[in-house]
C-alpha cells in the first residue's frame, strides 16, 4: 500500500463517526460475516438470550403457570436474607471452588507437561488412561462401591480388618464425610477438556525457542516452564482456566450421584442444587432465576479475575 493510499484512508476514516466506520467495515467484509452468521444466531438464541431472560425473570414472582408479577428487589432481598439453605449452600461451593478449581487447573498442567515429554504412542495411552474418569460415568459406582456403607465397602471391609474401626462408617450418608469425599471424586474426574487444551498448547511450542532460551541462561525446567513454556500457552491457560472455574461451581452432578439430593444435612448442599430445588421441584421460576444470576455474577467475577493473574504470567 503506497503512502499516499494510506493517507486518504487515515483521512477517510477520521471524517467518519463510529458508526459510519462499523458499517463500513461489515459491508467490507460481508462474506466473513454471512459465514458466522448461523453460529451468532445459535449462540444468541441458547445463550445469550436465555441470560437476559433470567435477569429479567429474577426481578418478577413466575411460576410459569400464570404471568409473571414485577416484585422487583424482592427476590434478592429474600436470598441473602432471608434463605438460610442458600448461605449454607454458598458456603460449601465457595469452599468446593476454592480447592478443586486451583487443585484441577495446577493437577491438569502438571500432569499435561509430564505427558508431553512421552514418546507419541505411549502418550496417547497415556493421555487416555487420565482423560477416561471425565468421561466415563462408572466412576461413581466405582466409589459408591469403595465407600459403600456396609461390610462390603472396600473402605470399610479394610478398616475392620486392620482393627482402626468396630462398626461400618456410613461414608456417603455421614455429615463429616460428604463433603470431603465429594471434592476428591471432583478432583479424580476434573482431568477434562482443560487438560486436552494444555496438552495442544505444549505441543504447538517451537523447539527452536527452548534452544535459545538454553542460550539465553535459562538452566533448569522450572526456568523452562514460566519463562518459555506458559507465555507460549496464555490462549489455552484461559480457557482451561475457565473450564475449571465453571465445572467447580457446577459441581452439584457429583454430590448427587454419590449422595442423593439434598445430601444429608445439607452438607454438600451448593448453589446448583439450590437452584435446582427451586426451579425443578418447586416451579418458582422468579426465585431460581435469581439463585442463577446471582452464581453467574460470581462466575464473570472469577473469570474476569483469573484473567487478571494470568496476564501476569512470563512477564
Amino acid at each position: 500500500m503506497s503512502q499516499k493510499t494510506a493517507e486518504k484512508k487515515a483521512v477517510s476514516r477520521k471524517d467518519m463517526s463510529k458508526a459510519q466506520w462499523t458499517w463500513k467495515e461489515m459491508k467490507r467484509n460481508k462474506v466473513a460475516y454471512l459465514m458466522v452468521l448461523p453460529y451468532m444466531l445459535v449462540f444468541t438464541a441458547f445463550t445469550v438470550l436465555p441470560v437476559v431472560l433470567s435477569i429479567v425473570i429474577s426481578f418478577t414472582d413466575f411460576n410459569m403457570l400464570e404471568l409473571p408479577n414485577i416484585v422487583w428487589l424482592d427476590n434478592y432481598i429474600r436470598l441473602f436474607l432471608d434463605d438460610d439453605i442458600f448461605l449454607i449452600a454458598a458456603k460449601n461451593t465457595f469452599i468446593f471452588a476454592a480447592i478443586v478449581g486451583p487443585a484441577s487447573y495446577i493437577m491438569s498442567l502438571m500432569v499435561a507437561w509430564f505427558i508431553n515429554e512421552l514418546s507419541p504412542k505411549i502418550r496417547a495411552i497415556v493421555t487416555l488412561i487420565f482423560y477416561a474418569p471425565s468421561i466415563s460415568g462408572s466412576v461413581y459406582l466405582v466409589w459408591g462401591t469403595l465407600f459403600s456403607a456396609d461390610s462390603y465397602g472396600w473402605a470399610n471391609a479394610w478398616l475392620m480388618k486392620l482393627g482402626i474401626i468396630t462398626k461400618e462408617i456410613a461414608f456417603f450418608e455421614d455429615a463429616d464425610w460428604v463433603m470431603p469425599l465429594c471434592i476428591v471424586v471432583a478432583i479424580w474426574t476434573s482431568l477434562g477438556t482443560s487438560f486436552l487444551s494444555f496438552i495442544a498448547g505444549l505441543q504447538g511450542i517451537d523447539k527452536a525457542q527452548f534452544e535459545a532460551g538454553a542460550v539465553d541462561g535459562i538452566r533448569n525446567r522450572w526456568q523452562e516452564l514460566w519463562y518459555i513454556t506458559l507465555p507460549n500457552m496464555k490462549p489455552q491457560l484461559m480457557f482451561g482456566a475457565v473450564m475449571s472455574i465453571t465445572n467447580s461451581f457446577g459441581f452439584g452432578a457429583v454430590v448427587t450421584a454419590l449422595c442423593g439430593f439434598p445430601s444429608v444435612d445439607y452438607a454438600a448442599h451448593t448453589i446448583v442444587h439450590h437452584l435446582d430445588d427451586y426451579g425443578n421441584q418447586r416451579f418458582e421460576i422468579g426465585y431460581s432465576s435469581t439463585i442463577a444470576v446471582v452464581l453467574f455474577a460470581v462466575m464473570i467475577g472469577c473469570n474476569a479475575l483469573v484473567k487478571k493473574v494470568l496476564s501476569k504470567v512470563g512477564s
